[in-house]
């Protein structure tokens, strides 16, 4: 089984182009029966234009809110270090870079940027590094023994993902030990040339890289994330091997990614790549859309890269989860940052959370699914069945309501209730809306990590 065929998807693109408005129609009848498209039907889309984009975006809007509700799951990366042995063209930590003052976090300088992203209200940390020796996964271990430990009053960080360089099956099994949620790696760009044209350093072996989340999948790590750094090469076929990667996966281990995402080139100092194959937002916003229609089971993410303009049409295109008031340097919550690229969305958590609200999205720091043990074939059963919204629903309300009474200000508090009142009226199961209800005056009176 190929994992990825360029001679197939670039046929498979050179001999479609997009349909007409009786074919859309039943391409879009068929993602709305939430079972997929196949990859000849998503590089039709791939080819939509003007009008027919809205069909597009209604339909991928429609999907997403059957399976993800209007949640939003929010998360901060921390960055552990900036030292790196790579010389990725991309990447502003990359090693030919001689006037950045590189960092690497001691424990205690990890205790407290975690006290700092715990007190602006997350719940997940995203933890990053660059791949040098001294940051060892036995390093990147004793990083998320720190951040689990670490508390303040009634915060603390109860899920960590993980996003380093691809190890092996021993050093994964080292992750899975320790207690980690998903092992994120992107393969930023599946185009073999390309890729070995930006990447010098271990990081340009294109097979080490593309065969890593099935060593993390034999250490026992069955949650996984996928992605893309979109401008590198032609979007249509990132989307499609990328989409051939998720399909490899499921079908040799029986789970596709937990989460995909969607990073766009973002120029750093000194950084003098320019992209060959630049992403429009127009373009940006669709491949969104029809990666949602193609596998809608999956978390996509989008991260502070974006404008908060993009990032509010692509909440409602198919995004499930986002980063919020992020810093992309080791300890750059604390001092000022040398950035790894640059960041468009500036905003406080609790400015981007008032905007959510506003736009009738319910944000969400709910961990329940990693420590309830649905992860891996466990989710997948429940997303593809639909079903996962009823526990992640009224989940996402009672950690809603936890930042409302531990973070924000007055009158963020009083837009959060309101938010939270309509949300209760959608539970349909009369029990479970009580027990939420309940709940919610449990943690009015100091009780913390409720969940179903």
């Amino acid at each position: 089984m190929k994992m990825i065929d360029e001679k197939k998807i670039n046929d498979i693109l050179n001999s479609t182009s997009a349909p007409d408005d009786k074919r859309l129609d039943e391409i879009l009848a068929k993602a709305l029966q939430k079972k997929g498209i196949s990859i000849e039907e998503t590089a039709e889309l791939l080819h939509v234009s003007g009008n027919q984009l809205h069909a597009v975006f209604r339909t991928a809007w429609k999907v997403k809110h059957e399976i993800y509700g209007n949640r939003l799951v929010l998360f901060a990366p921390l960055y552990l270090s900036d030292f790196c042995i790579n010389d990725c063209e991309y990447c502003g930590f990359h090693c030919r870079n001689k006037e950045l003052k590189r960092q690497r976090l001691s424990m205690e300088e990890i205790r407290k940027e975690t006290e700092l992203i715990i007190k602006m209200g997350h719940k997940r940390i995203l933890v990053e590094s660059g791949e040098h020796p001294d940051n060892s996964v036995d390093y990147v271990c004793d990083a998320i023994r720190t951040i689990y430990d670490t508390k303040i009053e009634n915060g603390e960080i109860r899920r960590v993902n993980v996003n380093i360089a691809a190890t092996t099956v021993e050093n994964y099994k080292k992750l899975k030990e320790i207690g980690i949620g998903t092992y994120q790696l992107f393969q930023e760009t599946y185009h073999k040339k390309t890729y070995e044209k930006l990447h010098k350093g271990p990081k340009s072996d294109y097979h080490r890289q593309i065969t890593a989340h099935e060593r993390a999948f034999e250490a026992g790590i069955d949650d996984y994330g996928i992605g893309v750094l979109f401008g590198l090469y032609d979007y249509k076929f990132e989307v499609l091997a990328l989409l051939s990667h998720a399909r490899y996966m499921e079908e040799k281990y029986g789970v596709g990614p937990h989460t995909i995402s969607v990073p766009r080139f973002k120029n750093a100092p000194s950084v003098f790549y320019n992209p060959e194959f630049p992403v429009s937002d127009s373009d940006f916003l669709k491949l969104i859309a029809v990666i949602r229609l193609s596998v809608p089971y999956t978390g996509m993410i989008i991260s502070t890269r974006e404008s908060p303009e993009i990032r509010k049409k692509a909440f409602e295109l198919g995004i499930s989860q986002t980063s919020a008031a992020s810093k992309t340097s080791p300890g750059g919550y604390s001092t000022k940052e040398n950035v790894q690229f640059q960041l468009s969305d500036h905003r406080p958590v609790d400015e981007v959370l008032r905007d959510m609200c506003n736009q009738e999205m319910l944000p969400s720091f709910c961990t329940a699914c990693y420590r309830s043990k649905r992860t891996g074939e466990t989710f997948m059963k429940l997303a593809k069945a639909g079903n996962i919204h009823f526990l992640c629903h009224p989940n996402a309300i009672l950690t809603f309501k936890e930042y409302l009474e531990d973070y924000t200000s007055e009158e963020m508090k009083k837009i959060g209730e309101e938010t939270i009142l309509k949300e209760l009226e959608k539970i349909e199961d009369e029990k479970r809306r009580k027990e939420t209800k309940n709940r919610l005056k449990r943690i009015e009176k100091g009780e913390r990590d409720l969940f179903f």
